[in-house]
């Protein structure tokens, strides 16, 4: 891992993409300690179709081999295409040509180690190495440290204990129409009337044109909380170094210092309880060193 502990919390994340990683527990020594990699949109019900078998939804490697423990999971993806990509390369490191330094299994490691050392390597490649992973161990047994050379990036962060997911849906109207606009109710006489409220434009904070919730981006200050597109955020934030996928930048609007993968994170649904504070933000650009990510 890196110097400090992992923080050991249950996390509840909306729109969830990630990819797992199991290890057999079997009592047939001829499966136990195999392992399968995967993507889902919700690791507590897959890994119980793995443990049911096939007819349940699991996977034909899965089949009659666990019960199956989840032992790590890498999510933050910004769509299921993004994390698929991921679940190919790291399924098959020998023939993905972002891996192509990587070595192979040597006669030494078994395949969680194999498996462990692959995901390792591949956070510190682009195209994902700056991209605002969470690496969450769920099975506290098998943690492991990230080798001093493996390190992730900063702005990753690595987590252990259980993960919700909670999908996000546009409000839905009495009439059962789902129109994305907002709802809201109040009593009149004994019975409560829903009344679909008029649509809000809202608009980008770099371009000033309307902005959809599904292409957005917020400011993570509350007195702020400026809404962009997310490429025209992505382009303020790459000035510097001429990426598309920046690592940090300072709010347009607020001009408050802020990551990049934070920004990402509460879109895809963390920090709900609570919004970072201004200082915080400041405290996590600050740490980001200019180098952070380089090869």
């Amino acid at each position: 891992m890196t110097e400090e502990e992992p923080a050991i919390t249950e996390q509840t994340v909306e729109n969830f993409h990630g990819c797992y990683l199991l290890r057999s527990n079997s009592e047939n020594k001829y499966y136990r300690g195999r392992t399968y990699i995967g993507y889902t949109v919700d690791p507590n019900r897959r890994q119980k179709q793995h443990n049911r078998g096939r007819k349940f939804g699991g996977a034909c490697r899965t089949n009659n081999r666990g019960p199956w423990q989840v032992v790590v999971i890498v999510y933050g993806f910004m769509t299921n295409i993004a994390a698929l990509q991921f679940e190919w390369a790291w399924q098959h490191p020998d023939e993905s040509r972002r891996l192509r330094h990587s070595t192979k299994k040597t006669k030494k490691e078994n395949a969680l180690a194999y498996r462990l050392r692959v995901m390792a390597e591949m956070l510190s490649v682009d195209p994902w190495r700056r991209q605002a992973l969470t690496v969450q161990w769920l099975s506290v047994e098998f943690q492991i440290d990230f080798p001093t050379n493996l390190q992730p990036p900063s702005h990753m962060t690595v987590l252990s204990g259980a993960v919700k997911t909670r999908k996000v849906t546009a409000p839905v109207t009495p009439a059962g129409k789902d129109t994305g606009r907002a709802v809201k109710t109040f009593p009149e006489s004994t019975a409560d009337v829903a009344i679909v409220a008029e649509d809000i434009v809202l608009s980008c904070g770099v371009c000033k044109a309307s902005v959809e919730k599904s292409e957005q981006v917020t400011c993570l200050v509350s007195s702020c909380s400026t809404r962009f597109h997310l490429i025209c955020l992505a382009k303020i934030f790459s000035l510097d170094d001429e990426l598309l996928l920046p690592l940090r930048g300072s709010c347009p609007t607020c001009k408050t210092p802020v990551l990049w993968a934070d920004l990402v994170r509460f879109r895809n649904g963390h920090y709900r309880d609570g919004i970072v504070e201004i200082q915080g933000a400041q405290a996590l650009a600050e740490d980001v060193p200019e180098d952070a990510g380089a090869d």
